[in-house]
């Protein structure tokens, strides 16, 4: 097909290079294209911790310490970059345990543990979990990424070893622990502690929004604002979500719009009368005397679940992580489709919400009954 009645392209011009343009006498030395300024280098680093999450940068950090201090003690100096594949190797063999004529041991020598345990790097003594393990190596992984340096982690000897203790894990039953699930009856016994104190009220309140919009994650209630709720009607509010663990840069849209109507409605409507805010964080904490004070940290979402289960009797294995999946739990229960709960919780993967699901149903199964009259 003939484009002659397209007209020409115009020519490229180069780009221009500035000219004869002259140094003012403040402006500040010219950069060198291959190398990045310390300043510029200081704001990278800002830029990339405040767009994590604080508990992201907490655990990075963690990791990061305890890396610090495990190579001192192994090797007597600073962990190099690039960390050789070798000490990776040994990291591992030192962190998972292994059968043994006394029972399951790993690598690390006792007097090396205990001094982790003394420098504060760790706990107690003995090997850690293996999601840990795991995470340990992949922050130190994600390290080398962000400076551009051959990655030890990907090595192929090192992902073959890691592939290893997660099987040998498997085998010995050492299956990760979940916390049971805050379904509908458990959540009631929860709310049935609070009181009309204004901590009461408060506390229904939080647990009836992180539950009823759809299993809200620790940060996202302490992050609720006034501002992010919006009126739509008596019994009907509409949480927007500034960010979530799936969207850190706040673009969802109409996704991120989560409703919280009926008991959880009248709920925040209560809170919000009783506690007289009108602007900034929704949930505060309460001081003797039924004074506000300053917004919620994450941590007290889950000191507040564990202290609602004691006063109703219920086991402390619960955790604020079990007010998302009792919620999942519960739409199963309740024959929701998953692209409904989905929508409402806001899952990346469709496995991970399958897997509720699955765990919901399987009393349910017509298989299992098969000996029944």
């Amino acid at each position: 097909m003939s484009h002659d009645f397209l007209p020409a392209p115009a020519p490229i011009e180069p780009l221009a290079d500035g000219g004869d343009l002259a140094p003012r006498p403040d402006t500040p030395p010219r950069l060198q294209p291959e190398t990045l300024g310390p300043d510029a280098q200081a704001a990278v680093r800002a830029l990339m911790a405040a767009g994590e999450s604080a508990n992201t940068v907490r655990s990075y950090q963690s990791a990061l310490r305890y890396w610090g201090a495990w190579y001192r003690l192994r090797y007597g100096g600073p962990v190099p970059m690039p960390t050789p594949e070798p000490v990776l190797l040994q990291f591992v063999v030192d962190h998972v345990p292994l059968p043994g004529p006394d029972g399951l041991a790993s690598q690390l020598p006792p007097a090396l543990d205990q001094a982790l345990v003394d420098a504060g790097a760790k706990a107690r003594t003995g090997p850690p979990a293996l999601a840990t393990l795991l995470h340990r190596v992949s922050v130190l992984s994600r390290l080398h990424q962000l400076q551009g340096l051959p990655n030890p982690a990907q090595a192929a000897g090192v992902r073959e070893l890691l592939a290893r203790a997660r099987r040998a894990n498997a085998r010995r039953g050492a299956l990760p622990a979940r916390k049971p699930a805050l379904t509908r009856e458990p959540l009631q016994a929860l709310l049935d502690t609070c009181d009309d104190s204004l901590r009461g009220v408060r506390d229904r309140a939080l647990l009836l929004l992180a539950w009823a919009s759809g299993g809200r994650r620790r940060s996202e209630v302490t992050d609720a604002t006034v501002e992010n709720l919006l009126p739509a009607g008596e019994r009907a509010w509409v949480f927007r979500l500034p960010r979530s663990k799936t969207d850190q840069t706040g673009a969802l849209g109409a996704a991120a719009d989560k409703p919280v109507v009926g008991a959880a409605a009248d709920a925040l409507n209560a809170w919000l009368q009783r506690s007289g805010i009108r602007a900034g964080p929704v949930f505060r904490r309460v001081r003797h005397g039924g004074h506000l004070g300053e917004p919620l940290a994450p941590a007290a979402v889950r000191d507040i679940v564990r202290r609602r289960c004691a006063l109703a009797g219920l086991p402390e294995d619960y955790s604020a992580h079990s007010l998302r999946s009792g919620f999942v739990t519960e739409a199963a229960r309740q024959g929701i489709p998953i692209g409904e709960t989905m929508a409402m919780t806001g899952h990346a993967s469709v496995a991970t919400v399958v897997g509720y699901f699955r765990s919901a149903e399987v009393l349910r199964s017509a298989a299992a009954r098969l000996l029944d009259e």
